[in-house]
C-alpha cells in the first residue's frame, strides 16, 4: 500500500526558514546515504543464513509469547486462559506424563523417537500386537481334561432311585470316576497356532506402517515449523531494510530532496512487514502444539526445535533403488504378504477338518456307595471316542471354500498393495524432483536478481536520485522471494520426508 503523493521539488527556502533538524539534515544528508548503502552492501554480501531454529536470538528460539500480547483489557478474558502456562490443575486427565517445567529441545529423530514411545496411536496398536501374541499359546495349549464322577447305588426306598436301588439284583450299585481328554487330529492345532502367530506378525508389520505414516506427518509439521522461523528471520530482516529507506527518505525530505509522502510510504511497508509477524507466529504457534501432541506431550508444553535446512537437504537415492528398496522392506507389504502366508496355511487347516478327532476316556468302578466299607473288587475301563465329520461333509466342504476365497482376496490384495506403494514411491520422487528444482531456481537466480535490484534501487536513491517507488517495489519483490525460499526449502525436505516414507525408510 503506498500513499500518492505530489513530489515537491524546485522549492527554494532561506536559511532562516530552515528548521534545525533540517540544517542537520541537509549537513549529513551525503554521510548517511553513503553509510547506509555501505551498510546495506556489507549486509547483503554476507552469506545467506541457515535456517536453525536454536539461535542466540530467544525471540526466534522460543515459540512467541501471545499472552504477552493481549491488552489490560483482554486479561480477564477467555484468550487468557486459553494461552496460560500449562500446570497440574488445567492439565486434562487424558495426559499421564507430568507437565515438564521448562522447554524441551528436541531435533527431528528425537521428535521420532518420542513418536514411537508416547504416541496413543501407536501404543494401542503395540498392545494390540501383544494381545494377539497371547492368544498364541491359548491355541496350541492342549484342550482341557473333563473330570466326571457317577454314582449309581442309591438307597433303598430313595426318591431318585426310583424305586430300583437294592430291590433288584441284576441293577448295578457301581460308582465310578472317569477323565477325558479330547485331543484333534496331529496337526491341527499347531497349524492353527501357527496361523494366529502369523497374523499377530502382519498386524505388528502394519503398526511400523502406521509409525512411518504419522512420521511423515510429524516431518512435515517440523519443517513447517523450521519454515515459519525462517520466515519471521525473514521479516524481521525487511523491518530493518525498510528502516534504512525511511531514514534515508527522512534525510532527503528535510534537504528539500524528497517529497513527505516517500517517508510516509516506507512507514506504512514497514507497518504492514512487522503485521505480517503475527500471521507467522500464530503458524508457528500451530505447528508447535501440533507437534507437541502427536508425540504425546501436551499441546501448551513449551518445545525448541533444532534443525539446519541447508545441512538436511541431502542426497537422495535414485528411484530404482527406492522402488527395489520398498518391494523388499516396506512394511506394509511385509503385512500383505503375512496375511498371504496366514491366507494359505488357513486352506490347509480347512483341509484337515475331514480329518476325525478323538477322545480318550478312562474310568476306574467299584461295587460300593459313597458312605460304605469297600464290599466288592476295584476293576477300570478305557474308552476311545471318534469324532467324525458326518452329515455329507458339508460344513468341511464350505469351510475349504472360504478359506480358498480368503486366499484369493489376500493374493489380490497383495498385488493391489504392492502396485500402490511403487506408483506412491514413483508419485513422491516426482514431487521431490520439482520441489528441489524450485529451490534451485530461487535460490540461485530469482533472490540473487532481487537483492542486486535492491542494493541498486537503495544506492540510486540514497544518492539524491529518483526511483523510490522503484526502491519500495524491489524492497517487497525481496522479501517475498526469501519467503517464497525459506517456503520452497521446507518443501523440498517435506518431499524428502515423505519419499523416504513411502519407500518404507525413516528421513535420516
Amino acid at each position: 500500500m503506498l500513499i500518492l503523493g505530489k513530489h515537491k521539488t524546485g522549492v527554494v527556502r532561506s536559511l532562516n526558514s530552515v528548521t534545525p533538524f533540517a540544517m542537520v539534515a541537509f549537513v549529513v544528508c551525503a554521510p548517511i546515504s553513503s553509510a547506509l548503502v555501505f551498510a546495506q552492501s556489507a549486509a547483503n554480501n554476507a552469506p545467506p543464513a541457515s535456517v536453525t531454529v536454536q539461535t542466540s536470538d530467544t525471540s526466534l528460539a522460543a515459540p512467541p509469547s501471545i499472552g504477552a500480547q493481549l491488552s489490560e483489557q483482554d486479561k480477564s478474558s477467555k484468550a487468557t486462559e486459553l494461552f496460560a502456562p500449562v500446570t497440574k490443575a488445567n492439565t486434562p486427565k487424558i495426559y499421564t506424563k507430568p507437565v515438564s517445567s521448562g522447554p524441551s529441545e528436541m531435533d527431528l529423530r528425537q521428535l521420532w523417537n518420542e513418536l514411537k514411545i508416547n504416541n496413543p496411536q501407536l501404543s494401542s496398536l503395540r498392545e494390540s500386537y501383544l494381545s494377539a501374541k497371547a492368544s498364541v499359546p491359548q491355541i496350541a495349549a492342549p484342550t482341557n481334561p473333563q473330570v466326571g464322577l457317577v454314582w449309581s447305588g442309591m438307597p433303598v426306598g430313595s426318591p431318585l432311585a426310583l424305586g430300583l436301588a437294592g430291590s433288584n439284583p441284576n441293577v448295578s450299585n457301581n460308582n465310578a470316576i472317569s477323565i477325558a481328554q479330547p485331543f484333534q487330529f496331529p496337526g491341527k492345532k499347531s497349524l492353527a497356532a501357527d496361523i494366529a502367530d502369523t497374523n499377530a506378525e502382519a498386524l505388528l508389520a502394519s503398526s511400523e506402517s502406521t509409525y512411518l505414516q504419522l512420521g511423515a506427518q510429524l516431518s512435515t509439521l517440523y519443517y513447517n515449523a523450521l519454515a515459519a522461523q525462517k520466515q519471521l528471520q525473514v521479516l524481521k530482516e525487511s523491518v530493518i531494510r525498510l528502516e534504512m529507506i525511511k531514514n534515508v527518505a527522512k534525510a532527503r525530505y528535510a534537504n528539500n530532496a524528497a517529497a513527505y509522502v516517500e517517508y510516509l510510504n516506507a512507514q506504512v511497508a514497514q507497518s504492514a512487514a512487522q503485521a505480517d509477524q503475527f500471521n507467522v507466529e500464530r503458524q508457528l504457534n500451530v505447528a508447535l502444539n501440533n507437534i507437541n501432541t502427536l508425540v504425546g506431550r501436551h499441546s501448551r508444553e513449551k518445545l525448541v526445535l533444532r534443525g539446519d535446512v541447508r545441512r538436511a537437504i541431502n542426497g537422495v537415492p535414485t528411484l530404482i533403488e527406492l522402488e527395489d528398496y520398498a518391494e523388499t522392506s516396506h512394511p506394509s507389504l511385509k503385512s500383505s504378504a503375512l496375511q498371504l502366508d496366514a491366507a494359505r496355511k488357513g486352506v490347509d487347516l480347512a483341509k484337515k477338518a475331514y480329518l476325525p478327532d478323538f477322545q480318550l476316556i478312562g474310568s476306574s468302578y467299584t461295587p460300593r456307595g459313597p458312605f460304605a466299607s469297600n464290599n466288592g473288587a476295584l476293576f477300570y475301563q478305557f474308552e476311545l471316542d471318534l469324532i467324525i465329520p458326518l452329515y455329507f461333509f458339508t460344513k468341511e466342504k464350505y469351510g475349504v471354500e472360504q478359506a480358498q476365497r480368503n486366499q484369493a482376496a489376500a493374493e489380490a490384495g497383495n498385488i493391489s498393495n504392492r502396485q500402490q506403494i511403487v506408483l506412491a514411491v514413483n508419485t513422491a520422487y516426482a514431487v521431490y524432483e520439482q520441489a528441489k528444482n524450485q529451490t534451485q531456481f530461487l535460490r540461485e537466480r530469482q533472490v540473487p536478481q532481487a537483492d542486486a535490484a535492491y542494493k541498486v534501487g537503495l544506492t540510486q536513491y540514497s544518492n539524491n536520485g529518483q526511483g523510490f517507488n522503484d526502491l519500495l517495489t524491489a524492497q517487497t519483490q525481496l522479501r517475498n522471494l526469501e519467503i517464497a525460499l525459506a517456503q520452497a526449502e521446507s518443501n523440498l525436505l517435506q518431499a524428502q520426508a515423505v519419499l523416504m516414507v513411502s519407500a518404507g525408510k525413516e528421513p535420516f
